[in-house]
């Protein structure tokens, strides 16, 4: 079944986007929580018209995202967490944590929109993949210091 999405939605897709899901999966979860509308004829031809008249704006909202990427550029993040006698540190890392020091650092990005590369369990540089916009993705190097 074929859906077009109204949100981004993780793992399936972006805005405006169409996709094709299980049709239970559609009717009982993206339709009734209106994530999604059914992809027919006249919401497809609805859409692609939307799509026309917002691709200015669309292209605004993109450069800011790249030029935000390029202010980032190569910053290194420090966070600080509680480490044993071995280096491992307790807990783990966080998407949240990561948040709160970016916006110390003057960048105001969502935990949602950042995802961290492999586990995080001892000090040491780790990276995270920041998702500021559908084509615009930006590593970050981050390193986890003894509190």
């Amino acid at each position: 079944m074929e859906v077009i999405l109204k949100e981004d939605y993780t793992g399936l897709g972006y805005k405006n986007d169409i996709v094709k899901v299980r049709p239970g999966f559609a009717r009982n979860y993206l339709i009734p929580r209106g994530i999604a509308i059914v992809a027919t004829e006249g919401n497809k031809k609805m859409l692609a018209e939307n799509l026309k008249q917002a691709a200015h704006k669309a292209e605004k909202i993109k450069n800011e995202a790249i030029s935000l990427a390029e202010k980032i550029g190569d910053l290194v993040l420090e966070i600080p967490a509680k480490v044993g006698e071995s280096g491992k540190i307790f807990g783990s890392v966080t998407t949240t944590q990561l948040s709160e020091a970016l916006k110390k650092k003057g960048f105001d990005i969502d935990r949602k929109k950042i995802t961290i590369l492999g586990e995080v369990k001892t000090i040491g540089e780790y990276k995270a993949t920041l998702d500021l916009h559908r084509e615009v993705k930006h590593t970050i190097i981050f390193k986890v210091v003894a509190e």
